[in-house]
């Protein structure tokens, strides 16, 4: 029987770090990536560590916003010192926690390494990273000769298959 407390690395997903203390009970500033702004509200229970290390499950005690970023009061930091031990570790969520995204939304690592393929089924090649952008993702797709970079427009992306990890999209003329 596997322990509810611990979690394979690969069930879990880095959604921000620990920036710093915040005051003097233990409680812990986190900074989350913008795509998962929303990732922490409702969880219960945490991943703290780092990437050479086995993370540490820590149960949440309380969450709120502040500054821009979420403070949280976990049950593995009872004092400033403690959270100043958190400090730069990443923080953690299992996949299974990730909250449900609309009909055509997708979290990046969901798209990463997606077989992206013209609307004509011509291969185009693999999507390697989503950059955010102010207006809209731009995805870098590796192909046979370099990259290619597409927004992440209705326009341009014409399908996207989870299931069978494909990508259709037309490519607009010049960015080939």
């Amino acid at each position: 029987m596997t322990n509810p407390q611990s979690a394979q690395a690969q069930d879990l997903l880095v959604v921000g770090r620990v920036t710093r203390p915040h005051g003097i009970a233990g409680e812990v500033k986190v900074e989350l990536a913008p795509e998962y702004a929303g990732a922490l509200d409702g969880i219960r229970r945490v991943f703290i560590g780092d990437a050479d290390q086995q993370p540490q499950a820590c149960r949440v005690l309380a969450s709120r916003s502040h500054q821009g970023a979420v403070l949280l009061k976990l049950d593995c930091s009872a004092t400033r010192n403690d959270a100043e031990a958190l400090r730069g570790s990443r923080v953690s969520i299992r996949l299974t926690d990730l909250p449900k995204l609309s009909v055509g939304a997708y979290y990046s690592h969901d798209l990463i390494g997606l077989n992206v393929v013209r609307e004509t089924g011509e291969a185009l090649g693999t999507l390697a990273e989503v950059l955010a952008t102010g207006s809209n993702d731009v995805y870098v797709v590796k192909t046979a000769s370099g990259e290619v970079l597409l927004p992440a427009l209705e326009s341009v992306v014409r399908a996207v298959d989870l299931t069978a990890r494909r990508m259709t999209v037309i490519v607009p003329e010049g960015l080939e």
